[in-house]
């Protein structure tokens, strides 16, 4: 085999050529996988996919536990599109479905954690599914894709599966539920890949609205709906972190971004000062440096804690924020904190006293008198001269 490479060089044509011929005069070789792999890549520099899915199958049926390979099969037999090959490629996402859902955690690596295999292993359900819905859209086999579409959807929410039951709702001229997976679709599109395309999706939406209602009017309210339902439904399948706590001193919250644990135990009796702020908000960039300044003025004052916390749904984007922005108060997640204060709006500073009372709150920002109006009320907080709520806050 090793004398059919090197005669080829780096003709890939001679390649293919050479290794057919060294499976014609020896096809029981145990060399077989590398030479039927080897003929894979080939034909795919050579753009010749028909052959590569050939050779793929071959490779799948010698090493059916081979993931990787099944995968790149069933989608070289989706672009070829034929009904056959469709099937088998439908067959193959079935035996990769049923491969994933017998894994057991015993069989993780050990590098990665128990809670990092189950969300991998509901990702690769949620895709498989997705993927054979589609095999059994090109079959025309409706109601076993809008099935799978469902259960796929069901794991977990995808824009994917939402365009591909509002395509099935519109065959089907249920225009409501049509209306509804659309929607979905777009609420979940991600804008910056455009992977499904939100202007596709929006269009798709657009025609069956108005074959519904005539016209555009009211759509734009019903996509906000939909994509505040969404949000809560997301937000309510977390777990609820500190959902025991009833007061600031019991809560557990996290370093940011690194996650380290910063209980809150210490602060009983003492002043707490937090910034509620989230990456994508404005005016908490601007507040943050007056707050900082604020802070500094109680520097080594062991009796008050200043924190800024984090309340973005996506906590990925905040190690990039804060190694931009280089914050000067410590930074944690709000891990429920938010909940426990009614935090509805950003910025929002709270001054609780020595009493786990609010002294202090702030729902937006005013820049000419913040600092001025954070800072007398810190000093009346740490007085104890006044636990009622100062400025426009409120005691729970």
């Amino acid at each position: 085999m090793q004398q059919a490479i090197n005669d080829a060089g780096n003709d890939r044509v001679a390649l293919v050529r050479n290794l057919e011929a060294f499976l014609k005069k020896y096809p029981g070789s145990r060399q077989r996988p590398q030479i039927y792999r080897a003929l894979v890549e080939a034909n795919l520099q050579l753009r010749d996919k028909a052959r590569a899915a050939d050779y793929a199958e071959r490779l799948v049926a010698l090493n059916p536990d081979d993931i990787s390979i099944t995968i790149l099969t069933i989608q070289l037999l989706e672009q070829n599109g034929g009904e056959a090959g469709l099937r088998r490629a439908a067959n193959y996402a079935t035996r990769v479905l049923e491969f994933v859902e017998r894994s057991s955690p015993e069989e993780k690596s050990p590098k990665i954690s128990q809670e990092e295999w189950a969300a991998e292993r509901k990702r690769d359900r949620m895709s498989l599914l997705a993927l054979r819905g589609r095999l059994e859209m090109k079959l025309q086999d409706t109601a076993a894709a809008q099935k799978d579409f469902e259960a796929s959807y069901a794991i977990l929410s995808s824009a994917t599966a939402a365009e591909q039951l509002g395509e099935i709702a519109e065959l089907k001229k249920d225009l409501k539920a049509a209306i509804q997976q659309y929607a979905r679709a777009f609420a979940l599109a991600d804008a910056v890949t455009g992977s499904p395309s939100r202007r596709e999706i929006r269009q798709k939406l657009g025609n069956v609205w108005r074959l519904a209602r005539g016209s555009d009017i009211g759509l734009g309210e019903y996509l906000l709906l939909t994509f505040d339902d969404l949000s809560q439904a997301s937000s309510a399948a977390k777990p609820r972190k500190n959902a025991d706590a009833r007061e600031a001193s019991e809560f557990t919250l996290r370093k940011a971004p690194e996650g380290t644990p910063f209980p809150l135990k210490a602060v009983k009796g003492k002043v707490l000062v937090v910034n509620f702020w989230a990456t994508w908000c404005g005016p908490c960039h601007a507040l943050e440096p007056q707050f900082a300044r604020v802070a500094a003025e109680f520097q080594g004052n062991a009796d008050v804690l200043f924190l800024a916390a984090n309340c973005d749904e996506d906590e990925s984007l905040v190690a990039p924020y804060l190694e931009a922005d280089k914050p000067h108060t410590a930074v944690v997640f709000a891990d429920g904190l938010d909940r426990l204060l009614a935090i509805n709006a950003f910025p929002t500073v709270i001054v609780i006293d020595r009493g786990g009372k609010i002294a202090y709150r702030s729902d937006g920002f005013e820049p000419l008198t913040f600092e001025q109006d954070l800072l007398a009320a810190v000093r009346r907080a740490l007085a104890g001269a006044n636990n009622s709520m100062a400025g426009d806050g409120f005691t729970p």
